[in-house]
């Protein structure tokens, strides 16, 4: 059956693609200062590093968040056949939100430690609701008969697709940022809130 759906799924993996680059990017070298000769040391540089674990620990949180995310809009897409102004629409929203991504995540490893960790923590994880939000949306523009491939493979996907969330509930509870829960419940009621797609 004819698909019209390339050109909006090759921007949309490129847009993903330069996500998750702009992730690694937010790295720093840290700024180890020099010893009492003047001279750098490898325990001096280990502790700088040390120092640095929540960017790497947001990093790879967000990493494999997006990486799930592109999945499910590349399972998502083998499913719709034709696409209109409102999928355009929707995606591009989610879209919006991805490229945040790498701007909310700078933000939580930057002041995870400090007094304002609550309000890194929110814009954390509303990032994540919204982008659940538009999910939903998209699937909701996605379910008229014309979109589809076929109403036999949509149900089989959509149901794999409904398993694979069942994780989502056990995940929430881990509280990868525990500083996060200990600031305020914002954090847990909004990841809480994100698995309205599930």
């Amino acid at each position: 059956m004819d698909k019209d759906t390339a050109r909006i799924e090759a921007f949309s993996d490129g847009v993903f693609a330069i996500a998750m680059t702009l992730l690694v990017l937010e790295l720093k070298v840290p700024q180890v200062p020099p010893g009492s000769a003047g001279h750098y040391t490898s325990a001096m540089l280990e502790t700088a590093l040390r120092q640095e674990w929540p960017a790497y620990y947001s990093l790879v949180t967000s990493f494999l968040t997006v990486l799930i995310m592109w999945m499910h809009h590349h399972t998502m897409f083998k499913l719709v056949r034709h696409t209109d102004a409102r999928m355009l629409l929707v995606n591009g929203l989610l879209l919006l939100g991805v490229t945040i991504v790498p701007f909310s995540t700078a933000v939580v490893a930057a002041y995870l430690y400090t007094a304002a960790a609550k309000a890194a923590c929110a814009v954390y994880a509303a990032t994540f609701l919204l982008i659940s939000i538009v999910y939903v949306l998209m699937v909701f523009v996605a379910i008229p008969e014309r979109m589809l491939i076929s109403h036999a493979s949509a149900a089989a996907a959509l149901a794999r697709l409904r398993n694979s969330y069942r994780w989502g509930p056990p995940l929430y509870r881990l509280r990868p940022f525990p500083r996060c829960t200990a600031h305020g419940s914002a954090w847990e009621f909004a990841l809480r809130c994100g698995s309205i797609g599930e």
